[in-house]
């Protein structure tokens, strides 16, 4: 009997350790399985729409590269509700809760082999959800990205004050200064300015009379809050939505009296580590096939604001995201409807 429980103690013991083990593979070693694969699965996710553009330039820079034999990627809409947000919700928790469900949909439905979390509000969100305990394949969110972008232009103006553009779930978390702060970049000269509703109004049209009334609104509330306005200044667009209103943004802090102002945009440099040169020309091409589903309708509004901008990066995304494909039941959000409006 003594022996059957050791070996029943040997048993447990060994299995935690295993699952201890695959919890802790990092980053770095998921990363090396994804590029052994000769075929892969790519999700790209946001809280709407924004992240296409990051898909766009993954599906515009993979056939030429040879880094995969074939690679499908897939832009998985994460809203809940046409007509409420992420950003629109009561509590963290909540948010949370309803990323996570649509986490495990990711993982079930697409058994894919790299997620892109191209929203800056669903990668705040990220690490507090159960799905980061147990995700089997590497999961990389555009925070970082903004942060090392966001460093760069210090190293090159340290004596700037750093503005930076956000919802407000990515301001309120001060997940960009704190990185940065730990960094050693000083923490008085880095400014959030949450934009609220800005990019359901860059979604609707991207030059549009309410995306400039937002853009105008915000300036120069943020310019309001430099403690030292002769400093030099320098902006940082931290929702992926903001990233197709960059000249828009321009134009009004040209009108603020900041001409040459440098505006960073990070989703064209969320996929770089895709590219890097020893994963290039593997294959003598990647075959790429792409599709865009959604929970929520979109509408020809959208459809004509932001396709109009993907068509030039990828016009494949382009005719993926005009032909989407609409399923009410890609996750199960449990959304209360009654608190819309409220």
């Amino acid at each position: 009997m003594k022996n059957h429980n050791r070996i029943l103690f040997i048993i447990f013991v060994s299995v935690l350790l295993f699952s201890f083990c695959i919890r802790q593979k990092t980053l770095d070693q998921q990363l090396v399985e994804f590029f052994d694969n000769q075929e892969v699965t790519i999700l790209v996710t946001d809280s709407g729409l924004g992240g296409l553009s990051v898909a766009a330039d993954v599906a515009g820079r993979l056939p030429k590269s040879g880094v995969f034999g074939k690679a499908r990627i897939v832009f998985f809409n994460s809203l809940f509700h046409n007509r409420s947000g992420y950003n629109s919700l009561d509590s963290e928790a909540e948010k949370v809760r309803i990323f996570d469900t649509a986490l495990d949909a990711m993982g079930k439905k697409y058994d894919p082999d790299l997620l892109l979390i191209a929203c800056n509000t669903l990668s705040v969100l990220y690490d507090k959800t159960r799905f980061a305990r147990k995700a089997k394949f590497p999961v990389i969110g555009i925070v970082e990205t903004g942060v090392d972008l966001i460093a760069q232009q210090f190293d090159k103006t340290p004596d700037a004050t750093a503005i930076i553009f956000a919802t407000k779930t990515t301001i309120g978390s001060n997940s960009h200064k704190n990185r940065l702060v730990s960094r050693g970049y000083p923490g008085d000269q880095i400014l959030g300015q949450a934009c609220h509703r800005l990019a359901g109004a860059i979604e609707r049209g991207f030059n549009s009379e309410e995306t400039m009334k937002y853009i105008h609104e915000f300036v120069p509330q943020a310019l309001e809050k430099r403690h030292d306005p002769h400093r030099t200044i320098f902006a940082s667009l931290n929702c992926t939505h903001y990233g197709y209103s960059i000249n828009q943004f321009k134009e009004v802090f040209k009108e603020a009296g900041y001409p040459d102002i440098e505006i960073i945009d990070p989703n064209p440099k969320m996929a770089d580590f895709l590219f890097e040169s020893q994963y290039l020309n593997r294959y003598p091409e990647t075959r790429v096939a792409i599709e865009v589903v959604s929970k929520t309708e979109v509408s020809e509004q959208e459809r004509a604001s932001l396709g109009t901008l993907l068509r030039i990066t990828s016009p494949e995304t382009y005719a993926a995201f005009q032909n989407y494909r609409l399923d009410p039941d890609l996750f199960d959000a449990k959304f209360d409807t009654t608190k819309i409006g409220k």
